[in-house]
């Protein structure tokens, strides 16, 4: 016996995510009919149907909805020029069915350097006005900037530990702290979804040796910006790298853990491209959100080259 229905018009409802829009409510994009009052007498009647042909309609509709309503996300990297803003920003670009890239440079220089595309904004992260306009209308917010030693000259590193310093208004307190604290002013304020900001392990012992260099107290101000950010009510995921190295990604075991105790291990370093792929992991999994730890890999060909990041953060607990 075949049943007919009457197609009235009425929203395709479903549980499923899709990009909110500023004030948090869902985009209009992401809310379909089908059907409508004005529909043509042959469509409806294309409508009518047995139950079992309504079901693959609901499902088709749902199909639809799915592949037109998820809009891009617009991430913002800061410190794109870096090492590891680089690549994170060129893996954004990579990845433009699911994300709109766009970097934030210290120089033209930088610009340019990284393709000069229209999409890398030129900004003093020290100046909160000069930052503005690279973060008006994204949703999330990727800090890699970082304050950077320079080896005083007639060092030689071959005689000896080599002694460095920074450059007037670049110290760790004018970088790692007042500027960080800008972008989560700044990103706050335009109503950004979350914020990962990548520091440094060791940030646990005053006595660190990265905290003599320069006498820039270097990880002291990481984690002072990384405390603010924790108590700022956006949704955060702190990630605090071991040594940073520049080899291949994807390759290596990746591990977790809090308050420095990985440095306690042999295994204390962590490739560049892996430290980008888990910030741009920690925005798809709601597991990474509230969350900071201390991130390392095994040695290669050792264990088992991570590739689920859901279950990695599930193992993370601290906060901060």
């Amino acid at each position: 016996m075949t049943t007919t229905v009457t197609v009235t018009r009425v929203p395709l409802i479903f549980s499923g995510h899709f990009p909110n829009n500023k004030n948090g409510s869902a985009s209009q994009s992401a809310v379909h009919f089908l059907g409508s009052s004005s529909t043509s007498s042959a469509s409806r009647s294309s409508f009518s149907s047995s139950l079992t042909t309504t079901t693959r309609i609901r499902r088709a509709g749902f199909a639809v909805l799915a592949s037109n309503s998820m809009a891009p996300s617009i991430v913002l990297v800061t410190g794109a020029g870096g090492r590891t803003g680089s690549i994170v920003y060129k893996k954004l670009k990579e990845r433009s069915e699911q994300y709109v890239a766009r970097g934030l440079v210290r120089t033209e220089e930088s610009k340019e350097k990284i393709g000069g595309a229209e999409d890398v904004f030129v900004g003093d992260i020290r100046e909160s006005e000069s930052i503005i306009p690279a973060i008006q209308g994204i949703d999330s917010l990727i800090i890699l900037t970082s304050a950077v030693p320079k080896m005083k000259p007639g060092s030689d590193p071959s005689k000896g530990r080599p002694e460095f310093y920074f450059e007037d208004g670049a110290f760790p307190e004018q970088v790692d702290w007042i500027g960080q604290k800008n972008q989560i002013d700044a990103a706050k304020a335009a109503g950004v979804k979350q914020i990962v900001l990548v520091g440094s392990m060791g940030g646990t012992n005053l006595n660190h040796p990265l905290n003599s260099l320069g006498n820039g107290n270097i990880l002291v101000w990481k984690r002072k910006a990384e405390q603010y950010l924790a108590d700022s009510g956006v949704p955060y995921t702190i990630i605090r790298a071991g040594g940073l190295q520049d080899k291949e990604g994807g390759v290596r075991e990746l591990l977790v853990g809090k308050d420095d105790e990985l440095l306690q291990t042999e295994t204390r370093t962590i490739a560049r491209a892996d430290v980008a792929e888990v910030c741009i992991q920690a925005l798809q999994y709601e597991e990474a959100q509230f969350k900071a730890f201390d991130l390392a890999s095994k040695p290669e060909g050792t264990g088992t080259p991570t590739n689920n990041f859901k279950a990695l953060f599930s193992q993370v607990t601290a906060r901060f």
